[in-house]
């Protein structure tokens, strides 16, 4: 007997809902919220209402692309954390209800287990190209840069991590002391492909361990701005493409280098890359550029699932529903947690 489950994602700005039936992905449909652009960010009280508005048309829509009935769903995975907490309540709630009207169990899902766990939905029956515990992940997005030691699917152990800002974080703030509209990351990697990646040094953190920082990074592209636009008001307009491509180049090298290091120390030679940010060029072309060098075998996730989607939060909820990991209806979501 198949199994199926509805994963629904709220964890943002994005309302995303999925559905799986043992572990192939049916559907997966996402509503962005092109509102926080003229902000510059991400404004959560205006994210909360943009999830109230979006969760009922996107999950009928995924239920609809599936081409099953509510009544054939066995569970109803939710994003319980981390994240904005009013976004969350949203799906939460929703989750609660349709699971109580359905008589189904609810799974809770760790938002950064599910984007790790990307890497094990399947297209079709036949697909067979998931990671073999153990693995090393880095989990890189806006909010998150983690070198994760994952042994098995519900057993996973960060090993390093930034102690300030992320990844992504630092790609939208340089980008927007530049001028550029949120996200800037995107705009970064666009430009970075037509610029000279040396054209700049920047500043690059001595951190032990396999931890990370990225507000050093951060104050150095800030201080090259400003002493050069001292002497040549248009020198961003000017150096723009540059700009990006030493930026992205400086993060790249940050990243990788502390996962080969974590790599080489643990002996092994699969490795993954999961979040927003594995959709940078400069990420998959360093992991591509590793693999050949070192015998990594790498696992690069699909576009459409780099960024928050429902379709993890299907996959998690449907090992999670294996193991009857159900959650009471009584639970809250929560805005922090570890992995």
């Amino acid at each position: 007997m198949s199994t199926i489950i509805l994963g629904i994602e709220s964890s943002c700005d994005d309302t995303s809902a999925a559905v799986i039936r043992d572990g192939v992905i049916m559907s997966n449909v996402i509503a962005s919220q092109a509102v926080h652009e003229a902000f510059g960010g991400v404004v959560p009280e205006l994210a909360s209402r943009a999830h109230q508005q979006n969760i009922i048309p996107v999950v009928s829509e995924a239920i609809k692309r599936a081409g099953i009935a509510k009544e054939e769903l066995n569970a109803i995975a939710f994003t319980r954390g981390p994240g904005l907490l009013g976004s969350l309540l949203v799906g939460t709630s929703f989750a609660k209800g349709l699971a109580t009207s359905l008589n189904i169990p609810m799974v809770d899902v760790n938002h950064l287990q599910a984007h790790v766990l990307a890497h094990f939905i399947k297209e079709s029956e036949d697909d067979n190209d998931q990671p073999s515990f153990p693995f090393l992940c880095l989990l890189v997005s806006g909010g998150n840069s983690q070198i994760i030691l994952v042994k098995a699917y519900n057993d996973m152990e960060v090993i390093g991590q930034t102690i300030d800002d992320a990844a992504g974080e630092a790609f939208d703030k340089c980008a927007k002391v530049m001028g550029m509209p949120y996200p800037g990351g995107p705009i970064v990697d666009r430009l970075a492909k037509e610029g000279n990646p040396k054209a700049f040094v920047l500043s690059k953190p001595h951190i032990a361990g396999y931890n990370y920082s990225f507000s050093g990074l951060k104050t150095s592209f800030l201080y090259l701005l400003r002493d050069n636009l001292k002497e040549n008001p248009d020198f961003i307009e000017k150096n723009k493409a540059d700009l990006c491509a030493s930026l992205q180049a400086t993060v790249v090298s940050i990243l990788m280098d502390k996962l080969y290091r974590a790599a080489r120390d643990l002996g092994i030679k699969e490795v993954a890359v999961a979040g927003g940010v594995s959709a940078n060029s400069g990420v998959r072309g360093a992991f591509e550029d590793y693999s050949k060098r070192y015998g990594w075998k790498i696992h690069l996730p699909k576009f459409a699932f780099t960024t928050d989607n429902a379709a993890m939060v299907a996959i998690t909820g449907y090992y999670k529903f294996l193991d009857k990991q159900f959650c009471p209806v009584s639970e809250v979501p929560f805005a922090r947690v570890e992995l």
